[in-house]
């Protein structure tokens, strides 16, 4: 499995199986999200299925040539090593591969490499077909066959069928496709039972009725830490400022604009929370007064009164249930990132603060990896190589989550 360049070595591995149906074309946006949220794709076709989406497709989006043949790679036993992946996730799965899985058919790479599977290693199944296919005891049979042998099963659900009809068989929704899969990439989910908040992404402070004060936060760390804490286990609500990205599977989002409205909102929902990671770029300062037109220009300059905006991680910080609540602050700053992040772990009594340096190349607004410094109140500095984002948000996590135990 050639690597695409696009994830970390450490990154976990997906084959993704896709057979002969309709949702097929589905299967393109599951490659490109799990592949956003760090996961290596494989995509490997049935003959049927790449008669309804094209190898050329998925290989664009999953970032590795998808593969058709058992000898697709040259003699060598490709299917045992495909077997080994982290998760096979089977989507669409139709009623024949399903049937040809139960049985232990093994006459092309998809049903090689899961008849090749160690035990105990998980495959998850979507199932996608017309009702009565569905509901046909061959079926059922050949499903509890799956189960029975530790197989995850997601939907299928009642909805539009391929023939324009409607009924039980339509394949998961694409969010909860994904959303299994990361969970089932996790591991131990050693966040159950945590109800978390996340902010992420900037804000915006308007002058006028389209302009605005803000900064160049792309939201991606923020959003990588509720992805990876949601497959970890918890309970997430993220508290998102403007930005270009999903929202993640499983996780309630909640959308603000200015900075207010972030401290809010924030304030509201971590008097409940048990942790707080605010990975937010608010900005400090809002125009005193913003137009509800658009003004024109005019000769000479502009001149803005600016008043300091409410400081959202203070806020949070105050609440009552500090002992019991982890608190998690972020320092962007040019240059060494440390004295910062510890002088701002101490004076905000933080827990933990995450520092980063935004004059970095490696890992300026938008990057998708990310080199920081963790800070403690005791002083400590914990330095962390260069990542992909969901590897730092799972490092920081780690020590989130050992805190977590010890206020229990």
């Amino acid at each position: 499995m050639a690597d695409a360049g696009d994830t970390g070595a450490t990154a976990p591995i997906a084959v993704l199986g896709v057979t002969g149906s309709v949702a097929a074309f589905k299967a393109a946006d599951i490659a490109a999200r799990l592949r956003r949220a760090g996961v290596r794709v494989q995509p490997v076709l049935t003959r049927a299925g790449a008669r309804f989406i094209t190898p050329l497709t998925l290989s664009a989006l999953a970032g590795r040539r998808a593969l058709e043949d058992l000898w697709d790679e040259g003699e060598r036993p490709l299917h045992l090593e495909l077997s080994r992946a982290d998760l096979v996730v089977i989507a669409p799965a139709t009623a024949d591969f399903i049937a040809r899985a139960a049985l232990g058919r093994a006459d092309d790479l998809l049903s090689a490499l899961l008849l090749a599977r160690a035990p105990g290693r998980p495959v998850l199944f979507a199932p996608a077909m017309e009702t009565e296919l569905w509901r046909n005891p061959l079926t059922r049979r050949h499903v509890e066959t799956l189960e029975g042998l530790g197989a995850h099963r997601i939907g299928p659900i009642a909805g539009p069928l391929g023939s324009g009809g409607t009924g039980m068989g339509r394949m998961a929704d694409v969010d909860a496709i994904v959303a299994a899969c990361l969970d089932l990439l996790a591991g131990p989910r050693d966040l159950d039972g945590m109800r978390l908040v996340v902010t992420a992404g900037p804000t915006q402070e308007p002058i006028d009725a389209v302009r605005y004060v803000g900064n160049r936060s792309s939201g991606k760390m923020g959003y990588a830490l509720a992805r990876r804490a949601r497959a970890r286990g918890a309970r997430v609500t993220l508290v998102s400022g403007p930005v270009a990205l999903e929202a993640p599977a499983g996780v309630d989002l909640v959308r603000v604009a200015r900075a207010a409205e972030m401290a809010e909102a924030t304030a509201r929902l971590t008097a409940d929370a048990d942790a707080i990671v605010a990975a937010a770029a608010v900005a400090d300062y809002a125009p005193v007064q913003a137009r509800e037109d658009k003004m024109r220009r005019g000769p000479g300059g502009l001149t803005l009164e600016l008043a300091s905006t409410p400081d959202v991680l203070a806020g949070a910080v105050a609440l009552p249930g500090r002992e019991r609540r982890v608190c998690v602050g972020f320092a962007a700053e040019v240059g060494d990132p440390a004295p910062s992040a510890l002088d701002k772990c101490r004076r905000k009594g933080l827990d933990l603060c995450v520092g980063n340096d935004i004059a970095d190349p490696d890992t300026t607004f938008g990057a998708p990896d990310n080199r920081v410094v963790l800070a403690y109140p005791d002083g400590r500095l914990e330095r962390l190589e260069l990542m992909r984002k969901e590897e730092v948000a799972d490092r920081i996590l780690d020590r989130v989550a050992a805190l977590w135990r010890e206020r229990r």
